[in-house]
């Protein structure tokens, strides 16, 4: 078999591009195969990959829609589920859906990096086949579905969490509702936090927000607590994502009152996880508001959220949606301590993004590394403002270069930026503090780097705070170097 498998990959692909050009490639591929290999899935997939690797096949981008691929479930003998899924795509506007014969498959050992592992593959899949997100997973016991999300928007802390739905909510007097629930749950996937009004996800939402509440208000009393939590945390991200996105707290309002009931069907003594995976999303929306508010009532309930997420999300259990709570935590922690006068909350913050990268490593994950130590940098530099003394400013110097060491302009440009103005200023207010201008100098370099991403991009925003910063910087080594002079 193994040598029939070479032969094909060496020698059937010239004659395969010739035919195709008169249409009848595909089947004269599958006639010659079929006369030496067994008439089985695996084959028949195998038969499409190599036909799709060898005409190029994958999809270019289409930039008024999204493709959503959605992997053959496993356990899906006949196809009739993971066909469900594809066709709460079809025909909706903003989509395109594509299936790919493979199903990913979550292997035995160590289920944290048999996931992991899966997660690998599943995004492997999806950019070969060009897709913006693959939908995976299996058909569990009683014909429940587990479908997890992955692409390159997928929160950390939700790419590890299935959505479980019961055979029930297919069947077609639910049918309807649960396309709703999917793509908004999708569009939740797609929206990077940075997207505002008018963006492509935001537009697509905002359609399936009065179905997604009349999903909320009536989940029929039949189906399990386990998929009436997941329809109504699906819902709660939807509605997180465009309220984060647009503005638009009242949305995030029905986020937090949404997480809330699902709290009320994802019990933490029956599903200890998906518990924790709903506060700690309770708390990224109450953290939302709570930074758009000038209270601090819901800061203060967004740490509680996290703290009750970490009960369960411990460090010997899931360690990266651990590290990812402590990292939200600490941001929670931050905003507290930005206005209060003193420095407890900014150390207990201090303490939560330490904590995260024990495990949020550069090894392991990169860019959430570099995240948490930008976040570590604001934490050290806010407390250095109020002490008198460098060294927290100068730790927060550290965190930043260590951040641009991954968030590099090429991969993230806005958040090298951004750190750049960060360092920028950290360096500045070290150089007040210091009597020559070599520090001043630095911050100067610092804020003209992250001017180069700001100003193309139209930041305008962005522009003005770092032009400002360093006007002000230069205004002052100006006045040191004129003492000098005179």
């Amino acid at each position: 078999m193994k040598a029939l498998l070479a032969f094909l990959k060496k020698y059937v692909w010239a004659a395969v591009i010739v035919t195709a050009l008169t249409g009848t490639a595909v089947g004269w591929l599958k006639g010659l195969a079929s006369s030496y290999l067994p008439d089985t899935e695996p084959t028949r997939c195998w038969i499409e990959e190599q036909w799709q690797a060898a005409v190029g096949a994958a999809p270019r981008r289409d930039p008024d829609r999204f493709t959503i691929l959605i992997a053959r479930l496993a356990n899906d003998a006949d196809g009739s589920e993971s066909a469900r899924l594809a066709a709460a795509f079809h025909g909706q506007r903003g989509f395109r859906p594509l299936t790919a014969c493979r199903s990913i498959v979550i292997g035995g050992g160590d289920q944290i990096e048999a996931e992991q592992t899966a997660q690998i593959g599943a995004d492997r899949l999806r950019t070969r086949r060009g897709a913006d997100l693959v939908l995976w997973g299996e058909v569990a016991d009683r014909g429940a579905l587990r479908v997890w999300m992955t692409g390159p928007t997928v929160r950390a802390d939700l790419k590890g969490r299935p959505w479980t739905v019961d055979k029930g909510v297919l069947e077609p007097a639910f049918s309807e509702r649960f396309a709703t629930a999917l793509q908004a749950a999708a569009l939740a996937a797609l929206a990077p936090a940075e997207e505002r009004e008018g963006s492509p996800v935001a537009d697509l939402l905002r359609p399936l927000l009065p179905r997604l509440r009349s999903l909320v208000a009536d989940l029929p009393a039949g189906f399990t607590a386990e998929s009436k939590g997941s329809l109504l945390f699906a819902s709660a991200w939807s509605f997180q994502s465009y309220g984060e996105q647009t503005g638009d707290n009242a949305a995030l309002q029905e986020a937090v009152d949404a997480y809330r009931v699902a709290l009320q069907e994802r019990m933490r003594e029956v599903v200890p996880l998906d518990w924790a995976a709903t506060q700690n999303n309770l708390g990224a929306a109450l953290a939302i508001l709570g930074e758009r508010e000038s209270g601090t009532a819901r800061l203060e309930q967004a740490v509680a959220a996290y703290q009750a997420a970490l009960q369960e999300r411990t460090r010997e259990r899931v360690p990266l949606d651990w590290a990812g709570t402590q990292n939200n935590l600490g941001t929670a922690l931050w905003r507290l301590g930005e206005r209060e006068s003193g420095t407890a909350r900014l150390e207990q913050a201090v303490a939560a993004y330490q904590a995260a990268l024990q495990e949020r490593t550069r090894e392991r994950v990169p860019l959430g590394w570099a995240m948490t130590q930008n976040n570590l940098g604001i934490a050290l530099a806010t407390l250095g403002e109020r002490e008198s003394g460098a060294a927290r400013l100068k730790q927060a110097v550290a965190a930043y270069q260590a951040a641009l060491q991954e968030w590099t302009r090429e991969r993230v440009p806005l958040q090298w930026a951004t750190t750049q103005n960060n360092l920028g200023t950290t360096l500045a207010t070290l150089g007040e503090r210091e009597s020559g201008t070599a520090r001043l100098q630095e911050a100067v370099a610092a804020y003209e780097a992250a001017l180069v991403v700001f100003m193309p991009a139209n930041a305008d925003y962005y522009t003005r705070l770092c032009r400002d910063n360093r006007d002000r910087a230069l205004a002052l080594i100006a006045s040191r170097t004129g003492k000098k002079k005179g």
